[in-house]
């Protein structure tokens, strides 16, 4: 499906022509169109329909983020960003969370290490070399933009959403690996997003569902969360709001919609200059408390210049509307809005939306199985069974999709994977509470408990299996009271270096990139 080039964008209006035309129509129409030019949106399929082409135009919207709902193959894929770009035009800015770990929306690519499997191998240059391979499996489809990589030092264990998405707890550690990544999207010739500023490493709450407080001090927060991000910003291109209050900068708001932070610490006290995009405004930490179309308005004042109004097309029009109403009456200035249609067309045109056919990302299979093994940590000397030998598993039914995260994988599925090491028989759980540790330890055959989700189980804290398999959470092997071998993530090629590893074939040679 092919749509037509865009329309011209509507003239700037001066200060004095807004205050005049008030809010007739006329004004609103021209300010819509530029609204749409500071509002990044989701679509609703693996096609350009013609409504959502029609909508689109009608606004002026340049920027759209991409989910596991737009993605079929890569073929479909390029035609979609193709499609994309024909109606948004040459500035188009078309994203992904494309991350590595669980957080890759395709399925037909090779899957790249997390974050922290990458702190744990600690090679910078191997960091650099895997990011510039995510980025060039983009740029082979026409995405542009990926929102990544994640600056935030993770110094709390209990964390519900960071965790192995980055790469680890100490703020070297994160500086070192953060400036590889950035390193590595350049050189593919993706923008890279940094996130989630200013630092998301230290809730125990989700943002997806709730709003958290970060209570450090300024001393402290320029110790541990500010560090990576103002140490990098020379090579960011980008970087990503935290739905998160920080009482040390602004008691009131959180940062995507505090002045303080964006304007008076990031741009002002640091001199970033280039694009602040919100992360989803759809997340209960705005809409609960402040309501989409307030929260754009919000957040643009603040000195964002990208507001992500993600979900359904009401909840699009709402942000558009607020948006467009606030340029017309004077609360939003004119002139930061341009600068910041000015930085995202700059962005753009540094990293067009062009698809490459020429790249293979297939061609980087052997790189990232590479990197997974070389991530594999021992956790308190771990010992295989013998390969050939009965042991017991002990693993979830079903782990699904949650939030950004891509479903685990299925006990069936590594119990048939571990039989070509074992002669297993699977004690699959739906509820770890429910099962009777006495019992499956009175076999006197090994019993490997496999953790394969997102949160860490407080039903498995204390229990002594011979040998943790910890496949997703890497704080699990501290709640687990066994030898423990850590993959930082559940793909194929993290789950072949566990497989090496049991057969004996490899070292686990990562190390605990948090403390314990």
């Amino acid at each position: 499906m092919t749509f037509e080039a865009d329309e011209p964008h509507a003239a700037a209006l001066s200060p004095d022509a807004l205050n005049a035309a008030a809010l007739s129509p006329d004004a609103l129409r021209a300010d819509a169109l530029r609204a749409g030019r500071l509002v990044m949106v989701d679509i609703p399929g693996p096609t350009l329909d013609g409504d959502t082409a029609a909508s689109l135009r009608r606004h002026g919207i340049r920027s759209v983020c991409l989910f596991g709902k737009n993605v079929v193959d890569a073929d479909q894929l390029r035609a979609l960003c193709a499609d994309l770009r024909a109606v948004m035009g040459e500035d188009a800015l078309i994203a992904l969370d494309h991350e590595g770990g669980a957080i890759l929306r395709p399925t037909f690519w090779p899957f790249a290490p997390s974050a922290m499997a990458l702190g744990a191998a600690d090679d910078p240059d191997l960091t650099r070399r895997v990011n510039e391979a995510l980025a060039r499996q983009l740029r082979a489809v026409g995405i542009n933009w990926n929102f990544a990589p994640v600056l935030d030092v993770n110094v709390n264990p209990a964390n519900p959403v960071i965790g192995e998405r980055a790469f680890g707890s100490q703020v070297a550690l994160v500086t070192r690996h953060g400036g590889a990544a950035l390193a590595g999207h350049d050189a593919a010739g993706v923008a890279a997003c940094v996130k989630h500023f200013p630092g998301h490493g230290d809730t125990s709450l989700d943002s997806h569902h709730a709003l958290p407080s970060v209570t450090r001090s300024r001393e402290e927060l320029d110790r541990t969360e500010f560090a990576p991000f103002r140490a990098l910003l020379p090579g960011t291109p980008a970087v990503m709001t935290a739905h998160i209050v920080y009482p040390a900068l602004d008691p009131h708001a959180p940062a995507t919609l505090s002045r303080p932070v964006l304007t008076g610490l990031l741009r002002g006290e640091w001199g970033f200059e280039g694009v602040i995009v919100t992360d989803s405004m759809g997340m209960k930490a705005i809409d609960d408390h402040y309501g989409r179309g307030e929260a754009g308005v919000l957040a643009l004042q603040a000195g964002a210049d990208l507001v992500m109004a993600l979900g359904r097309r009401e909840a699009q029009e709402a942000t558009l509307d607020a948006i467009a109403r606030a340029l017309a009456d004077g609360r939003l200035d004119p002139a930061q809005g341009q600068a910041s249609a000015a930085r995202l067309s700059a962005l753009a045109r540094r990293y067009p939306a062009q698809a490459d056919t020429t790249l293979d990302p297939g061609a980087d299979a052997p790189l990232f199985a590479r990197a997974w093994a070389q991530g594999l940590t021992a956790y308190r000397d771990p010992v295989a069974p013998t390969p050939g030998s009965r042991i017991r598993l002990v693993a979830q039914r079903r782990v699904t999709r949650e939030n950004v995260s891509e479903a685990s994988v299925d006990a069936a599925t590594l119990a048939a994977e571990l039989a070509g090491v074992y002669r297993v028989e699977l004690t699959a759980f739906d509820d770890p509470a429910d099962l009777d540790w006495a019992a499956l330890q009175a076999e006197g055959v090994p019993v490997l408990l496999a953790t394969t989700a997102r949160h860490r189980q407080p039903a498995l804290r204390g229990v002594r299996p011979d040998l943790h398999l910890a496949l997703y959470n890497p704080y699990a092997a501290l709640d687990v009271d066994a030898p423990a071998v850590l993959t930082f993530g559940f793909r194929p090629e993290a789950r072949a270096a566990l497989l090496a590893w049991l057969r004996g074939e490899a070292r686990a040679p990562g190390r605990l990139p948090f403390g314990h």
